[in-house]
């Protein structure tokens, strides 16, 4: 009988992320994160099925957002419902914003860039095609301890802005899937995984300055 290969996946301490600065939401502060929980003494490469379990560590997930700006000025961006053959069972069913997934173990020995780099080059053109100019940048964190598979894991959120809106899904399991409207997306908030929810909030659904439910716990 064949012996199949366990998957591990990149993750860093639960109190690292404590010690740099723990919150309950959306951090816009990537900079301030990224080099320390990168470090090589602290990233190490996990089994998969056992991280899933264990909220001692944070798998790091690259969530990238694709916004596309129409002739009027508003904010459209790349949605679509989760598919049952696709990664986190958990959130199956649910409306998504994020395209990305697990950084492994297999992305430290693959191209020119770094792990967490290559994992999410990966992870995009293994879900999408993109056949437009962009810009990515990377815009901020989410955490969300309220739920288990939040619990696990930390995202780290890429806005990529697109000139035209032409991505396109290349999985199966990425379904009803397209540009929709920002301030349609606000306002059907509950379809979606908490991440996106999280995510809509943070970058497009206040005025700057205003709170909203997604607060730090340290300044």
């Amino acid at each position: 009988m064949l012996e199949v290969e366990t998957e591990h996946v990149l993750v860093v301490p639960t109190d690292l992320f404590h010690r740099i600065g723990h919150f309950q939401g959306f951090c816009p502060e990537p900079e301030r994160y990224l080099e320390e929980l990168l470090r090589a003494e602290h990233a190490s490469y996990r089994p998969r099925a056992e991280m899933e379990q264990d909220p001692s560590f944070k798998q790091l997930i690259p969530y990238v957002i694709f916004r596309h700006l129409d002739a009027a000025g508003r904010d459209h961006v790349f949605c679509y419902t989760r598919g049952k053959g696709q990664g986190e069972g958990r959130l199956h069913s649910k409306r998504s914003i994020g395209i990305g997934g697990h950084v492994s173990s297999a992305d430290a020995m693959a191209g020119d860039l770094d792990a967490y780099s290559e994992g999410r080059r990966r992870e995009v053109e293994e879900e999408v095609v993109v056949e437009t100019p962009f810009v990515e940048r990377c815009v901020g964190l989410i955490n969300d301890d309220q739920t288990p598979v939040g619990q696990v894991h930390l995202g780290i959120v890429h806005l990529v802005d697109v000139e035209r809106p032409a991505v396109t899904p290349r999985e199966s399991e990425i379904v009803e899937a397209g540009f929709v409207p920002v301030d349609d997306l606000l306002a059907d908030l509950s379809r979606f995984e908490t991440w996106s929810q999280i995510c809509l909030e943070a970058l497009f659904g206040r005025v700057a300055g205003s709170p909203n439910r997604w607060e730090r716990e340290d300044g």
